[in-house]
């Protein structure tokens, strides 16, 4: 089933050929698009989403942690290292593809937007779908990879959520940042928004 779903995806690359470009841009890419993301909603100076992005950060460490043990337990290489006429987009070297680096990272942000947001952001969870379907389509990623990425993630998301926050270590840290920021950065009481 994971090969079955992994040719009907990646063979769409050779019968739509002009998708490709748009693809390995997504593959590729929208990393630079997400860290820009990050460092922007962290110096709007809004409390809540510094909060937002620390549990972000906190939910990537924890989920790549959990996705190199499940690499330990299950391996298997890259599609176009295990199987024939693959339509492989990427260079990529050959090693453990599972799960997907590339859908922790995107899975652990764009969900923890999404439920700080309140569900109002929809967007970032497309955008997390469209990140794992651009990794099949280019080759490098087996459905399960993906899958299990974003599961890992999803669940580190609504834990990271419900602790971090609540811990006084991660209020007192943040609030020695940005009282050093303050003196560096001066702002207008009136302007920061807590």
């Amino acid at each position: 089933m994971n090969e079955s779903l992994f040719r009907l995806i990646n063979d769409l690359g050779k019968q739509h050929t002009f998708f490709n470009p748009i693809f390995v841009f997504i593959a590729e890419y929208t990393v630079i698009f997400l860290a820009l993301t990050v460092i922007t909603f962290w110096f709007t100076r809004v409390k809540q989403n510094r909060m937002m992005i620390i549990c972000g950060s906190t939910t990537f460490v924890i989920a790549e942690i959990v996705g190199k043990v499940a690499g330990k337990i299950h391996s298997n290489n890259q599609p176009f290292a295990e199987l024939s006429n693959v339509n492989q987009l990427i260079e990529k070297a050959v090693d453990n593809s599972f799960p997907s680096d590339h859908t922790i990272l995107f899975f652990s942000f764009c969900m923890t937007f999404w439920i700080f947001k309140g569900g109002k952001g929809f967007i970032w969870i497309l955008l997390a779908i469209l990140v794992g379907i651009s990794r099949i389509w280019v080759g490098v990623h087996y459905p399960a990879d993906i899958m299990v990425g974003a599961i890992i993630s999803i669940i580190s998301a609504f834990l990271m959520f419900r602790i971090v926050p609540k811990l006084s270590l991660t209020q007192k840290l943040l609030g020695m940042y940005e009282k050093g920021e303050s003196i560096i950065l001066p702002l207008k009481k009136d302007n920061y928004q807590g």
